[in-house]
């Protein structure tokens, strides 16, 4: 609908200002009063710089004798506003529209974009956690709208497979060895003690005896024990239905020479120093707030360094955008970052940083209280165990990425319309029943034709909110905020109750039944688009 308002907005303008041009956005909001029309813009307001004449005297000359049937009234309002009120031959028209497939709510966009969209990135130090658990929902459920409206879209978990959190893995794994042989260990504060940890060393003593005891290895612990955690994060986030096109090593940087071209780089651009013994990049002079390390002064390079020519590679793959999902204790990752690219020559507005902030586990009404590195954390495989794969994804979707999230499983586990993904499947779900309950009727439910005239004034509210879906998918890919799917659902799926609550569908006129068949066909089909959108199932039955 708002584009079809668009459309008539823009011939409308072209008519009544022909020296602007009408090659840009138009806005079409919802009124906050419905006295003020089912939509309205703000043009009027946006070209009075450039027709140098007061907003409100723009508005009355656009719909000055607006003669389009698809609107009951068109008003100028306020300091220059346009409220319009939409006909119902405007709605029937409409929707008869998207019915007999006119509408297309996944139109392609105009230009075909190249993403690499990379998240969750987890050390392999671990098992996936809650916080893991929300950036695979929002990376996932972007990935699969950016790709559904038609973007080439490169998903990749980059493996943080090196460095010194990966050998304190092993040193841990090697003293809960040995103290499966009975001798007495004491872990240091950076080491880590989880019982996943004791798990693995009791496996490489089933495999290897006490083969390590009298000659430690701490390569082989330090690699089995990454691998092993590493092997969990597959099997998890293919439970979680996320699958990754790349799983990216850092020790690939390395290996291929990365490390040392990205370095040899910024030396040749005079970007580099020695101070302390150590090397740095002189990431000050492109915005970030000082200097950084690259190469420690006992010779081993910083992880940031390792960033750096992963992050080369992104911008040399020639994509048009770069969107990186990291946790919230990385906010002040960004602008060295960001610094980086810009002195090895990109521009930096190609790449768009997200954001996760923390969640709370809430369970019998207290908050569950986690740490990865003593091990008291909830795992996303036993979130998952308890309230199921779809109520976790839709449950970590219901904030946006940069707010505080609070996880009630209670209320996740509700099979009841308490609980948000529930009452959406269940939309769905009784949709379904409608139509077996006409089959049962022996009403045909094959080759229904529309009636624009069984539209009426009952269906309104369901068909505002049906045009709102376009809406909804263009501001999940222009801001990068997929949580708003999951929202809009909510609310069609209250509206659709509410209206099978007030209108017989299956009634005995042929001409009604079948119509109001195919609006319902309408909403269970965008539920069942948008459910697949955030990667959550729309059942049949309940």
């Amino acid at each position: 609908m708002r584009e079809q308002i668009r459309k008539r907005l823009s011939h409308r303008l072209r008519g009544v200002f022909p020296e602007i041009s009408t090659d840009f956005q138009i806005k079409i909001d919802e009124p906050p009063d419905s006295s003020m029309g089912d939509f309205s813009t703000n043009i009027a307001i946006v070209l009075a710089g450039k027709l140098k004449q007061p907003p409100r005297q723009i508005a009355e000359k656009i719909v000055e004798k607006w003669g389009d049937t698809w609107f009951e009234k068109v008003e100028a309002a306020g300091p220059g506003f346009i409220n319009f009120f939409i006909s119902l031959d405007g709605w029937r028209e409409w929707v008869a529209g998207i019915i007999e497939g006119k509408e297309d709510f996944f139109a392609p966009p105009a230009k075909k974009r190249k993403i690499h969209l990379e998240f969750v990135s987890a050390n392999p130090t671990g098992p996936l956690h809650v916080g893991h658990g929300r950036g695979a929902a929002l990376g996932d459920t972007l990935g699969r709208l950016l790709k559904k409206i038609g973007y080439d879209v490169f998903t990749e978990y980059y493996i943080n497979d090196g460095g010194r959190q990966i050998d304190n893995l092993g040193e841990s794994v090697y003293l809960r060895y040995k103290e499966l042989f009975g001798e007495k260990v004491e872990l240091r504060n950076d080491h880590y003690k989880g019982d996943y940890v004791i798990e693995i060393a009791k496996e490489i003593k089933e495999k290897y005896g006490d083969k390590f005891l009298e000659k430690p290895d701490p390569s082989f612990f330090s690699r089995y024990a990454a691998e092993r955690i590493l092997s969990w994060i597959r099997k998890d986030l293919e439970l979680f239905r996320v699958r990754f096109d790349s799983w990216f090593s850092e020790r690939r940087v390395y290996d291929e020479g990365i490390v040392s071209d990205t370095l040899n780089i910024l030396r040749e651009k005079g970007l580099t120093y020695e101070k302390d013994g150590a090397l740095w990049f002189k990431s000050s002079n492109f915005g970030d707030e000082k200097d950084r390390v690259l190469i420690r002064s006992n010779g081993d390079p910083t992880y940031f360094l390792a960033d750096i020519a992963y992050h080369r590679l992104k911008f040399e793959g020639g994509y048009d955008l770069i969107i990186d999902i990291w946790g919230a204790d990385h906010h002040g990752y960004e602008p060295r970052i960001r610094a980086a690219m810009k002195a090895l020559g990109f521009d930096d507005r190609r790449i768009r940083i997200l954001f996760i902030q923390l969640v709370s586990l809430k369970k019998g009404g207290e908050t569950i209280s986690m740490s990865t590195r003593t091990g008291e954390f909830v795992t996303l495989k036993e979130v998952l165990e308890e309230v199921g794969v779809d109520a976790s994804r839709f449950f970590f979707l219901l904030r946006r990425n940069d707010s505080h999230l609070d996880f009630d499983l209670d209320l996740a586990r509700k099979q009841s319309s308490e609980n948000p993904v529930y009452y959406v499947q269940y939309a769905h779900a009784r949709i379904s029943s409608i139509f077996q309950q006409a089959v049962k009727k022996r009403y045909s439910v094959k080759n229904l034709k529309f009636d624009m005239g069984v539209i009426s004034r009952k269906e309104i509210p369901l068909l505002k909110k049906i045009s709102e879906f376009n809406e909804i998918l263009e501001s999940g890919v222009r801001d990068l905020t997929p949580h708003r799917i999951p929202f809009y659902l909510v609310e069609l799926a209250r509206q659709f109750h509410q209206y099978y609550n007030e209108v017989r569908v299956l009634v005995e006129d042929e001409k009604e039944r079948s119509s109001r068949l195919l609006l319902a066909k309408v909403v269970q089909d965008l539920i069942r688009e948008g459910l697949d959108i955030i990667g959550v199932s729309a059942p049949e039955k309940m």
